[in-house]
C-alpha cells in the first residue's frame, strides 16, 4: 500500500477515535453536572438549581451548565466527523 493510502486510513482511524470519545465522555461528563446543579451535599458543592428563590445570576448559571454537555459533546462528535469526511472527500 502507498502512503497516501496509509495516512488516509490513519486519519479514518483518528476521526472515528474522536467519535468513540466523544460518546465515551457522555456518562461521566453528565455525572459531572448532574452534581453540579444540585444542592450542595457533603463535600460536593453545588448550585442547588431546582431551588425555586435563587438569583437571577444563578439561575442563568444553571442554564448555562445545562447546556455546556451537549455542545461540548456535539462539538467532539463533529470534530471526528469533519476528519473523517476531509479524508474520504480530500483523498
Amino acid at each position: 500500500m502507498n502512503t497516501k493510502g496509509s495516512v488516509i486510513i490513519y486519519g479514518m482511524m483518528l476521526g472515528v477515535l474522536i467519535i468513540f470519545l466523544g460518546l465515551a465522555l457522555g456518562p461521566s461528563l453528565q455525572k459531572i453536572t448532574d452534581d453540579t446543579m444540585n444542592a450542595t451535599s457533603g463535600d460536593t458543592l453545588g448550585l442547588d438549581c431546582t431551588n425555586t428563590s435563587i438569583s437571577t445570576f444563578d439561575k442563568l448559571t444553571c442554564n448555562a451548565v445545562d447546556i455546556t454537555l451537549p455542545y461540548f459533546i456535539g462539538t467532539v462528535i463533529l470534530i471526528g466527523g469533519l476528519i473523517v469526511t476531509a479524508k474520504i472527500i480530500f483523498a
